[in-house]
């Protein structure tokens, strides 16, 4: 069998509309969808709230899974599921769980005050710490524009995003846009300095096209180029307007989970109109 997609639940609004995109894509790929809640007594207070049969933290999880079992079946009646409960720290049991699905998906959890800064710890710091796709979903997500778009650069981390990115397209019948923004050096902006803006530019298509060029000739996927000047957080975040997908990479090498997500995949992944797909080599 297949490995599964599996989903983090917790009987809220975005977890639940987490499960709904989840089913869709486990119907795309063929896979099983395992729908995973993690009970964390640490959050409660082990002496509150101890291991017992029927204990409210227990009881939750099974009503939650109920709920967010009974969603994708409705929203996907051909895809199997299956429920598991696990004990420990979500971030760490999510991120542990990666070895074996396919990707991970979760829902935004936050409840900051800043309009667009809205998600959770849990999903930032799986996102962050998990090798593979990490797939974020707000609530209201909608499949209508047929457009999967992925963050490109020079660099060899993107290779996995886009592979993943191409999947998708493939998996949707979608195009693929490809978004590759750069920005002129600071010293170009002064004027005792000479700098061919249109040479450089020239350049920058050339290393878009060259990324891009191996996966043209495997896949039957039609592919368009963004090259944008401008920064990448602001050229993703407008793409995400009208794609069904935003798949980026992750650059970050510290030893935090907020560190490791990069500074474009974090800010992409707070301010994005679209589910987004972080996806870590």
């Amino acid at each position: 069998m297949p490995d599964p997609i599996i989903v983090g639940t917790d009987g809220s609004a975005a977890a639940l509309a987490a499960v709904e995109w989840a089913a869709d894509d486990a119907v795309r790929q063929g896979r099983p969808l395992r729908l995973v809640y993690v009970v964390d007594r640490w959050a409660y207070g082990i002496v509150k709230f101890p291991t017992t049969a029927g204990d409210p933290l227990t009881l939750h999880a099974e009503r939650a899974l109920a709920e967010a079992e009974a969603a994708a079946n409705k929203r996907q009646p051909d895809v199997t599921v299956s429920i598991e409960i696990i004990e420990g720290l979500p971030a760490k049991i999510l991120r542990d769980k990666a070895k074996e699905a396919a990707e991970i998906v979760l829902g935004t959890r936050g409840l900051g005050g800043f309009a667009g800064i809205l998600i959770g710890s849990v999903s930032t710091h799986v996102a962050g710490q998990t090798h593979g796709p990490v797939v974020v979903v707000r609530p209201g997500w909608r499949d209508t524009h047929g457009e999967v778009v992925v963050g490109i650069d020079d660099s060899a981390e993107c290779e996995a995003a886009i592979e993943y990115a191409v999947a998708q397209a493939r998996f949707r019948g979608s195009v693929l846009r490809a978004v590759y923004a750069w920005q002129l050096p600071v010293h170009a902006l002064a004027p005792e300095i000479t700098y061919d803006i249109d040479g450089v530019r020239e350049a920058q298509h050339r290393v878009a096209a060259e990324k891009l060029a191996p996966w043209r000739r495997r896949s039957e996927v039609t592919m368009l180029e963004d090259v944008v000047c401008g920064h990448p957080v602001d050229a993703l975040t407008d793409a995400s307007k009208a794609a069904d997908l935003l798949v980026v990479g992750s650059h970050g090498r510290g030893a935090l989970g907020s560190v490791m997500l990069g500074s474009v995949s974090r800010a992409v992944l707070h301010h994005a109109q679209c589910p987004v797909a972080v996806v870590r080599p």
